[in-house]
């Protein structure tokens, strides 16, 4: 196998990994950029993932390649749906934030895996889809010389639509007046509502937010890893997600950056087993790899991390 080929492996199969943390991670940022800790991304994108699968299942004959596609926002707005309860919970009702997010973690396999079970027959699981994000080679640039076949060629194009959700929630979060007024009420809220700017408002934008960007991340993992739902679908990727934001410093394009270290610590579990170097180390190692990467991860830099200042205080009007 020569070097282009491994890096080809390497790169695209990063590239799948790395796509829904992407999208999860852009998520919890918003989320905590506004002063919520979302520890429900879990939960969230199980609930994205099952409804993309129902979706497709259900649709793939009538929408046929655009499946996958018209699920990714199927599983986005289930999880908008699913995070209305985490922002009632923390904005209305003022619950700590940790609390409501763990119910969310629980309730939404339970939730999932029973219905899975009244849609389809008593079975644990789903049936495999027959729609899913196929490869793409990118016109023109799969010609250019060595980097276009690593980096352009039999792709996956909904890894680079994440890379450009992430530039574009950049975009939104620093230069325009909606993500200066949202990192306000994260910082200083009180400062922010003397403005005139409605703190309520602004925290359940970026949990409904939160919701959409994690469900598509769940949507992704379904409709293009597993290819099917099950109460294992899932497997930790929220928490991977939360740790990838945590150590991107809750920005965009960290976040995104750190989604593709973490995307590297699963693929290489993989494809592993092809790559000469590290084709002699036992297969369980790789495969907890991830794990221990999300452990090292957030002993180290949990602390360093300088969070939002207002983050996971309820904010009291009068006060």
């Amino acid at each position: 196998m020569t070097i282009t080929q491994i890096l080809t492996l390497i790169v695209g199969s990063t590239l799948l990994y790395a796509s829904p943390l992407i999208f999860t991670a852009l998520g919890g940022t918003f989320s905590e950029r506004s002063g919520v800790v979302n520890v429900g991304l879990e939960g969230i994108m199980v609930v994205g993932s099952f409804a993309s699968i129902v979706f497709n299942l259900e649709c793939a004959e009538s929408f046929g390649a655009a499946t996958p596609w018209i699920g990714l926002l199927v599983g986005g707005i289930a999880g908008l749906l699913f995070a209305i309860i985490h922002a009632i919970a923390t904005v209305n009702l003022r619950a700590d934030h940790v609390i409501s997010g763990t119910v969310l973690n629980l309730i939404a396999p339970a939730l999932c895996v029973v219905l899975t079970r009244l849609l389809y027959e008593d079975k644990g699981q789903t049936d495999i889809i027959t729609e899913s994000f196929g490869l793409f080679s990118f016109p023109i640039l799969e010609d250019i010389p060595v980097i276009g076949p690593i980096f352009f060629k039999n792709t996956y194009v909904v890894a680079y639509i994440a890379i450009l959700v992430a530039c574009v929630s950049w975009f939104i979060l620093f230069k325009t007046r909606f993500g200066l007024r949202l990192r306000a009420v994260g910082e200083y809220p009180q400062a922010a509502d003397t403005l005139g700017i409605h703190v309520s408002s602004m925290k359940y934008y970026a949990v409904l937010l939160s919701g959409f960007l994690g469900g598509i991340g769940g949507a992704v993992v379904s409709q293009s890893i597993t290819r099917n739902f099950s109460a294992a679908t899932i497997a930790g990727q929220g928490f991977m997600a939360m740790a990838a934001m945590i150590f991107g410093k809750w920005n965009p394009i960290g976040a995104m950056f750190s989604s593709l270290f973490f995307g590297l610590a699963q693929s290489l579990s993989i494809v592993g087993t092809a790559i000469p170097v590290i084709s002699d180390i036992p297969s369980i190692y790789l495969k907890i790899t991830p794990y221990i990467v999300t452990i090292i991860v957030l002993v180290l830099f949990i602390g360093k991390s300088e969070a939002p200042a207002a983050i996971g205080k309820n904010y009291i009007k009068s006060k």
